[in-house]
């Protein structure tokens, strides 16, 4: 089989956000960058649809954000719980130092295809669809480059740069052995839509039932549901049938239980296996890891897909000089993964801080029908909201993008 052969000075392996985010700013910087992405398209269900604070803040500093947000969304500007028949504010986003104090609730096809076409405007930005990665290219133990499969055939990309941001299951981070810690054991969501309809809740996004969870997401014409799986596996609830399934989330949700005949099999579920792990070092020379390939997080809050944002913008405004000047050294490497690393820490122990505390409220029995603590902490003093809605909306530290060099 023939092999192509490209050269460019950056391969970045994933077109999520992370990787189309760091291609885009380094297009933006002058360098010469090549994203590859396996899929034909961006048209897949139940991603990471929420675009926080600290990313429209990113777009705003772009000059995207107006254009961006004439996109399809629906806006929320606090997130709710329902606790004890009542609702209350788990984050409040009304106090931020940004310009847009919402979440944006957005496909993320959307997203991505709104990056990828403003990339493909610089021509120094190439985007190859449809490339599967199978290999590395090293050199004496040096990393320059990948080799994807493509419809036509194999393609060589050697670059001074191979970038990871080809999520939680990432080739590039298991073909260059790069080290991976896991913390705590994996948990289950299954998503689904429910139809939206009047008499709805309104401001509902979170529901502190007995023993489960159960999120909902107002996608303007119809619900993004997750139902947190406990106690139980998934697969032990398909053996019970679709009938007990449908009742367990009847059990926990808002909505009527009549609602839930719109599951009409389990082939209108997705399951996401959650996992909270990091690498112990991000990087090899010529090589690093972003976003989710370099630290896989709990869908709590949903601020997976905008720490992978921050990592972007970090790797662009450290990297971009010395790539576009072709003197990158391991040192640069290190420097992305020292500046990410504590936000990346302080989130992964917050949401296991968080984990741990429902899981203790499970084991007691006189709590067992309790929600968590940390909203019934919220619950007992309000302003926590706004802390909450800090960390959720911005994140521990947010990352600014640098002036373009002209």
């Amino acid at each position: 089989m023939d092999t192509d052969h490209i050269e460019t000075q950056c391969v970045i392996a994933g077109g999520g956000p992370a990787g189309l985010m760091l291609g885009f700013l380094l297009a933006r910087a002058g360098v010469d960058v090549t994203v590859v992405e396996k899929h034909g398209d961006f048209l897949r269900d139940f991603r990471g649809d929420t675009i926080h604070p600290s990313t429209l803040q990113v777009m705003d500093e772009l000059g995207l954000s107006d254009e961006f947000l004439k996109l399809p969304h629906t806006r929320a500007p606090k997130l709710s719980a329902e606790m004890g028949g009542r609702t209350i504010t788990m984050a409040d986003f009304s106090r931020l130092p940004v310009k847009h104090r919402f979440i944006a609730f957005m496909p993320q096809w959307d997203f991505l295809n709104f990056l990828s076409e403003r990339a493909k405007a610089y021509p120094n930005f190439r985007l190859l669809m449809q490339a599967d990665v199978i290999g590395l290219i090293e050199d004496r133990g040096v990393i320059c480059g990948l080799t994807v499969k493509v419809p036509e055939g194999r393609i060589a990309i050697r670059a001074s740069l191979v970038v990871g941001a080809d999520g939680r299951n990432s080739i590039v981070r298991q073909k260059a052995g790069l080290e991976i810690e896991n913390f705590g054991l994996p948990s289950e969501v299954v998503w689904m839509k429910l139809s939206k309809q009047a008499g709805d809740p309104n401001e509902v996004i979170g529901h502190a039932g007995p023993r489960q969870g159960f999120v909902l997401i107002d996608r303007g014409d119809y619900w993004q549901c997750g139902y947190v799986v406990r106690r139980t596996t998934f697969a032990q609830i398909r053996e019970q049938g679709i009938e007990a399934f449908r009742q367990r989330v009847a059990d926990v949700s808002p909505l009527p239980a009549e609602r839930m005949k719109e599951i009409e099999s389990f082939d209108d579920t997705s399951l996401l296996t959650v996992r909270i792990d990091r690498l112990k070092q991000w990087w090899r020379s010529g090589l690093i890891c972003i976003g989710d390939a370099a630290h896989a997080m709990s869908p709590i809050g949903g601020v997976g897909v905008n720490l992978a944002i921050q990592d972007a913008v970090a790797a662009a405004n450290i990297l971009s000089r010395p790539l576009r000047e072709n003197r990158l050294t391991d040192a640069d490497l290190a420097a992305v993964e020292k500046r990410r690393s504590f936000p990346t820490r302080a989130t992964q122990k917050l949401q296991l801080m968080m984990r741990s505390s429902r899981r203790s409220d499970e084991a007691k029995e006189e709590k067992r029908k309790g929600p968590p603590a940390f909203i019934r902490g919220i619950a007992r003093f309000p302003l926590l909201a706004h802390l909450a809605g800090r960390l959720m909306g911005l994140g521990f530290r947010m990352e600014h993008v640098a002036p373009q060099k002209r």
